[in-house]
């Protein structure tokens, strides 16, 4: 395949999980903040792809690599934390940073609130694995594509 097919491949697949997290947003599943910091490499890979297919140098190959491997590790790091392995940010785990004594009873049953999602509470899994390491496995794919569209010479194209 050639270094564009392979690009746009790359690109398009940060583009695709990028959209099925909005998706699951849309449907009832909010982001934890770990979550959200997922997403940030992803859109900086469409933005890196769309401007590696204009501009031809592979060290934007690379940079979509490094975008790719930037959510892989975090996902790698997040599904830790789900899975009790260590220790995640005190912002999103366990009471959320939040002082719970010092609310009122009617601060805790307010529905108007914003919703509070714990990065340790696993809230979806397909396979016995969660959307964090779904994310780093289809990551590190995707940056397999990215090196590999890298190292392509330009017009031509690998066949293994």
């Amino acid at each position: 395949m050639s270094r564009e097919g392979l690009t746009f491949f790359a690109a398009f697949g940060s583009f695709g999980l990028l959209a099925g997290a909005f998706l699951f947003q849309v449907i009832g599943y909010p982001p934890c903040a770990m979550c959200l910091w997922q997403r940030w490499p992803h859109a900086a890979a469409i933005l890196i792809g769309v401007l590696a297919i204009r501009i031809h140098t592979p060290l934007l190959q690379l940079s979509g690599a490094i975008a790719t491997a930037t959510t892989a590790g975090i996902g790698a790091y997040h599904t830790g934390v789900e899975r009790k392995w260590w220790e995640g940010p005190s912002s999103c785990t366990g009471g959320g940073g939040q002082n719970l004594g010092s609310l009122s009873g009617g601060d805790l049953l307010a529905t108007d609130g914003p919703i509070l999602v714990m990065c340790d509470q696993v809230s979806w899994e397909f396979l016995t694995l969660s959307m964090a390491t779904w994310n780093m496995l289809i990551s590190l794919g995707l940056c397999t594509l990215w090196i590999s569209a890298a190292l392509t010479k330009e017009g031509s194209s690998r066949t293994a």
